[in-house]
């Protein structure tokens, strides 16, 4: 949420902002918000005077009553009675014009970054660099499904059963890398400093609008039915809502938090071939990196918390691609974002695996996330990032490390976690 005097002093600034994100049905927010913040504006002043003139009038009763002037002093006290009713009034509606102003703020974008790229839509999005070499190998990687199934690693139609489509059960080795993956990208970020979290996995709804717009909690969020409380779509949610309406020591900062979380989401929408399977799901586990800092430090910490993905990534032996997303694509709380895309052998392509974010002071002002300094208070910036989140990132993981004979590679750093194991073998038919 944009701070109001922004708004009040540079509308055009908002305005061209919603231009670049393509979003021309949100400019007439601005100026309702403008009319509304004149409005709202005009009842405080007059809401001012009057609390001036009550407190004049109210010493007046004392001297009044003091002078044995009682009469007079009656008619003082109902004077401030008249006041107090006016107040009453004024104060109705200056919440009324707060809450309408609130309701369209929260509907206009965040000033992105000067770096973003403008374009439409993902399909604009620009490549920014290349890690490791993508190889396709000279014999056939199978679709990730049959690749799991020749381990007796997966089973989708007895999930569809108890869940509906969009569910899964992993189990035998798959399962074991998938939980081996995620115990490897814990420790891979306890190592690099971050204080590892496991949060609640529900959150309130004043959480919820705090972190993500409108139109993405309604894509996304699935809410428990005759309860304010909602399943997380990412530990991002839960680790940032930690910190509402709070106020830390600005020498604290940054503040470095990586978080284990099931995650859930109802992914609305038609999606193609390439996204069955276990690609696009209603349930996953991930591990999540989140920094709270000081507004002058998010740019460094921006840029150290994708590296730190594609480190990860590396180290398994993965190529991937960093994808700076442009204007059209970025959710409008985001500042600047960044994705990070491993290699399909078997696509001959590049595919989602983690999504980079600086959301500015977006969400601390939603939430009140305030550092305390010399010169006082004011908003944090928060950024997340993902680590890891299997089950898609075992897609990546299986195509790159299939070995000719249908074997499966396991790289150093995850043995310890595969109980020594350097492979994984099919299972005899």
């Amino acid at each position: 949420m944009l701070d109001i005097k922004l708004v009040r002093e540079n509308p055009e600034l908002v305005k061209e902002n919603i231009k670049k994100k393509f979003q021309e049905e949100k400019l007439h927010l601005v100026d309702e918000v403008l009319e509304l913040d004149e409005k709202g504006r005009a009842f405080k002043t007059e809401g001012d005077n009057l609390r001036a003139e009550r407190n004049k009038v109210s010493k007046e009763i004392g001297a009044l009553m003091g002078q044995g002037k009682k009469d007079e002093a009656e008619e003082a006290k109902a004077h401030v009675g008249e006041i107090n009713d006016k107040l009453a009034h004024i104060e109705e509606e200056t919440k009324k014009f707060e809450d309408e102003i609130k309701t369209r703020m929260q509907k206009i974008p965040q000033i992105i970054d000067q770096s973003v790229p403008i374009g439409k839509d993902d399909s604009e999005n620009v490549e920014n660099d290349r890690y490791g070499e993508p190889i396709v190998p000279d014999y056939e990687v199978p679709y990730h499904i049959d690749i799991m199934e020749s381990f007796d690693g997966v089973d989708l139609d007895a999930a569809r059963e108890t869940s509906g489509s969009g569910f899964y059960y992993l189990k035998g080795d798959i399962a074991r890398l998938h939980s081996a993956i995620l115990s490897y990208a814990r420790d891979f970020m306890i190592d690099r400093g971050y204080t590892y979290y496991i949060p609640p996995f529900m959150i309130r709804s004043d959480v919820v609008t705090g972190v993500m717009s409108f139109e993405e909690m309604e894509n996304m969020m699935y809410k428990i039915e005759g309860e304010d409380l909602y399943l997380i779509g990412t530990s991002e949610h839960s680790m940032i809502g930690k910190f509402i309406n709070t106020i830390t020591d600005e020498d604290e900062m940054p503040l470095k938090m990586t978080s284990y979380s099931p995650c859930f989401r109802k992914e609305v929408g038609a999606h193609g071939i390439e996204e069955r399977g276990v690609y696009r799901i209603h349930q996953f586990e991930k591990q999540e990196m989140v920094i709270i800092c000081k507004p002058e430090d998010s740019k460094k910490f921006y840029d150290e918390l994708w590296n730190n993905t594609v480190d990860f990534f590396r180290s398994l032996e993965i190529p991937v691609r960093t994808l700076e997303c442009c204007s059209g694509d970025l959710a409008d709380l985001k500042v600047k974002s960044v994705d990070v895309e491993a290699w399909s052998p078997r696509q001959q392509k590049y595919f989602e695996v983690g999504s980079c974010s600086n959301l500015g002071d977006a969400q601390a002002r939603r939430l009140g996330i305030k550092l305390r300094g010399e010169d006082g208070t004011y908003f944090a910036h928060t950024l997340n990032n993902t680590v890891v989140a299997p089950p898609r990132m075992l897609i990546a993981f299986l195509e790159n490390m299939l070995q000719a004979d249908g074997t499966v590679k396991i790289p150093e750093p995850l043995r310890m976690y595969m109980g020594g194991k350097e492979k994984l073998v099919p299972v005899e038919k």
